[in-house]
């Protein structure tokens, strides 16, 4: 085997394919000992380029993918040795681990070597996550962490005949509709087999802890599958375990316990493994193996700068949610806060913007694992009674899975106060499947069905205004926000708008800026972007207005006459252009006759991965903004 790695400071050629026959339970010596460096070699070179993803400041993951290697390893000499027998793709549910699939694309001569050193960057073929079509060598979307073992399923019944293999978790298998896979794997006897990296990590630590009683092995063993459990580390104990799940018809999970990133000094054992390893890190690991050339290209690693900033204070959004509940719940007596308020994350409670409650509250925080459905659904029941409500959060792509779940707590008059972080696509990195498009799904209600509100604060006053006056609020009620700092929106006079002396009411939109040429009307991370495109008009003596739509399903009559009787109105926002505001708020203006020009923008295609590049490649940063100005104003 020839890897083309003419500037990779990893020699690949030292790979050796092998051939493996399942029917054979038991190493040579030899096969053994070629696993074993084909094992270190890939684990090693798995820390480095993800690592120099880190030093650039794109993020990553190396933990899960590191983890993995043996199990993906003896795969691929199953896939060489017996080809005929298997589906020959790595299908894994955990799509973070994607560093693996670039490496085995590399491996098997679909990427140069050279190509794993731009993982993660904005347009690049390494995207944050498996995307089908779209880099060479990767065979399958793996979309969002525990969905693709139902769509396997499909997989093994197009090909009955073979083996088909689907990598997981013990954080993937948290996700209820692996129940509803497990189930018809069972019933129809589908010759799947699961290897789950059982790690005990997570990104809100150690399920053992958080999710007691919950046990991958009995899990499935509970649903009817074959269970064959055994140290992952264990190279002899692995292989056989997989030639004996091979040797089985009908659905088996291999389960592979180890400490989450075993060997990685500083990470081992703990959840800090999960993310990309930093440069420290990893230069102190490859210095151990003898990399020198690759310690010495990451320590030369320069990090991507923005081509975008702006100035003044800033805030996360979703970070000043947590503090604002914090305190009011500070307000309440104990007992108060026991009998009325219930909180419950999904995992992601530090990285959405929940955490402080966990911290400052536990008594009422709940850790509710990767379960996004019940976990709403729970919160739903808590606020089932007046007077009442459940507090839930988690990543706005995943709103999606909840919308069933939505209606239910709807029709039985739940009051649920939730914050949809990682709302537009702004500084996404994990791009497409995590891009938090369709929020106005949840607003799916009937026109006399029980009160829903949508809320996407500007910055973290108007967040801090907003939960301040909705907290209390009887229905559900969805805020906003974006993963990336927004800052102060200011007045004419450049102080916030929104800080002292404002009070947020729900339905009323904002005149950031008056206009006579035409408004242009947007909402959270795009607003700032907006309001410096409509600065820079009235510099050239051309008066554009600007709007704060910050609650997205609710028409403000005053505003729509104001806006209505000027030549164009222009709706920018970073949700799907097929789903967000902007195809509806064209239909409020012409219901209210109004007939200005209209346009909308929107993200309107898959993402370039990288980090802060995902608004420009869709055309809705100050650039594409003020062409779409200049054209509508001709």
């Amino acid at each position: 085997m020839t890897v083309t790695t003419s500037s990779f400071p990893i020699d690949l050629n030292a790979y050796k394919p092998l051939k493996l026959d399942p029917t054979n339970s038991t190493l040579t010596n030899e096969q053994r000992e070629i696993l074993k460096a084909n094992i270190q070699l890939c684990r090693d070179t798995i820390v480095f380029f993800t690592a120099v993803a880190a030093a650039k400041g794109v993020g990553g993951h190396t933990g899960g993918a590191y983890d993995t290697v043996p199990e993906v390893m003896i795969l691929d000499a199953f896939f060489r040795g017996v080809a005929d027998k298997f589906v020959p793709i790595f299908f894994d549910e955990a799509g973070h681990r994607v560093a693996t699939q670039y490496l085995m694309a590399t491996l098997q001569g679909d990427l140069d070597a050279e190509n794993l050193l731009h993982y993660r960057e904005a347009y690049s073929l390494l995207l944050a996550h498996p995307e089908r079509g779209r880099t060479p060598g990767v065979k399958f979307s793996s979309g969002r962490l525990g969905h693709l073992w139902a769509y396997v399923n499909g997989v093994a019944i197009a090909h009955p005949h073979q083996v088909v293999f689907c990598l997981g978790s013990d954080g993937s298998q948290q996700e209820g509709n692996n129940a509803e896979a497990a189930r018809l794997a069972v019933a129809k006897n589908l010759n799947i087999k699961l290897i789950i990296d059982d790690n005990n990590s997570t990104c809100s630590g150690y399920p053992t802890d958080y999710l007691k009683g919950y046990n991958v092995g009995q899990t499935l063993a509970g649903h009817g599958l074959t269970v064959l459990t055994g140290a992952g580390e264990d190279l002899d104990d692995l292989y056989t375990r997989l030639c004996q799940a091979v040797t089985i018809n009908g659905p088996v999970a291999v389960i592979n316990k180890r400490p989450m990133t075993p060997g990685i000094v500083g990470v081992e054992g703990t959840p800090l493994g999960h993310d990309a390893l930093s440069p420290e890190l990893a230069i102190a690991y490859l210095q151990t193996r003898g990399h020198t050339s690759a310690v010495n290209y990451l320590k030369k690693v320069i990090p991507l700068t923005h081509t975008y900033s702006f100035t003044g204070s800033s805030s996360k959004t979703r970070h000043i949610f947590d503090a604002t509940v914090v305190s009011l719940l500070s307000q309440m007596t104990p007992t108060e806060r026991r009998e009325k308020v219930m909180c419950i994350d999904s995992d992601l409670g530090e990285s959405c913007g929940i955490n402080k409650i966990s911290q400052a509250y536990p008594e009422i925080f709940y850790h509710g694992g990767i379960m996004e459905r019940g976990n709403f659904s729970a919160a739903a029941g808590f606020g089932m009674e007046a007077g009442k409500q459940g507090i839930f959060s988690t990543y706005s792509a995943f709103l999606e899975m909840c919308i069933s779940e939505i209606t239910m707590a709807r029709l039985n008059k739940s009051n649920v106060l939730c914050q949809f972080s990682h709302s537009g696509i702004d500084e996404l990195g994990d791009n497409t499947c995590h891009f938090g498009l369709n929020n106005m799904f949840a607003d799916n209600g009937l026109e006399d069905a029980y009160q829903t509100r949508l809320y996407y604060p500007a910055d973290g006053h108007q967040m801090k205004a907003c939960v301040e006056t909705v907290f209390d609020q009887p229905g559900l009620r969805f805020l906003f926000s974006s993963r990336s700092p927004v800052p102060d929106i200011l007045d004419t006079n450049s102080k916030p708008l929104f800080a002292d002396g404002y009070t947020f009411i729900p339905g009323k939109d904002d005149v950031i800026r008056e206009g006579t040429a035409g408004y242009i009307v947007s909402f959270g991370e795009v607003l700032y972007r907006a309001l410096e495109v409509v600065e820079s008009l009235k510099k050239q003596g051309i008066n554009v207005g600007l709007i704060n739509k910050s609650t997205l399903n609710l028409v403000d009559e005053e505003i729509m006459a104001k806006i209505g009787s000027t030549p164009f109105v222009l709706v920018v926002e970073s949700l799907n252009r097929r789903t967000g505001l902007g195809i509806r708020f064209g239909s409020w203006l012409l219901e209210r006759g109004f007939s200005p020009k209209y346009a909308y923008m929107g993200t309107h295609q898959e993402g370039c991965s990288g980090i802060w590049e995902q608004l420009p490649h869709q055309g809705i940063d100050t650039i594409g903004i003020m062409n779409k100005v200049e054209e509508m104003l001709k």
